[in-house]
């Protein structure tokens, strides 16, 4: 059954479910983008990403992506998926999958709504590495969090 929805996880992810989901009869493209927690940043090694948000608002704005995407890109569907807690290296962070007649929407759809989720929505990333030290991407950005 195919739909458009917007979910906070605190499990892995299921990219394959979420393409799934906006496969369509009138969609000629369906685009996936995951991403994944990355072994190093910056020359440092990564353990995992241990992911934060102010759940209610974080919802509501990626909902509000969602339709504005849909309008704008004239998709067909579109599916988004975020999760927080501890997401090891390798494991699937955030998935955006999108449908559309042609396949430039749906491709410009999966990039905008990333791109819009990085600037807009109160997740927020700690990288932790092997040893231990915990260290907030945006420090600035996370609420009653000082280094």
């Amino acid at each position: 059954m195919s739909q458009s929805y917007c979910r906070i996880v605190q499990v892995a992810i299921q990219s394959q479910d979420l393409l799934d989901e906006v496969s369509s009869e009138v969609a000629g493209a369906n685009v996936l983008f995951v991403g994944t927690t990355r072994g190093i940043t910056a020359g440092t090694k990564t353990f995992a990403i241990d992911y934060e948000c102010h759940e209610s608002m974080a919802l509501a704005i990626l909902k509000s992506l969602r339709t504005k995407a849909v309008e704008r890109f004239e998709l067909v569907h579109c599916v988004i998926e975020h999760r927080i807690g501890l997401v090891h290296v390798g494991e699937i962070s955030v998935a955006i999958a999108t449908s559309a007649v042609h396949r430039k929407e749906a491709f410009d759809a999966a990039q905008w709504i990333m791109e819009r989720i990085k600037e807009e929505v109160p997740i927020w990333k700690c990288e932790v590495g092997h040893d231990g030290n915990r260290v907030w991407v945006h420090p600035d950005a996370v609420p009653g969090r000082r280094l």
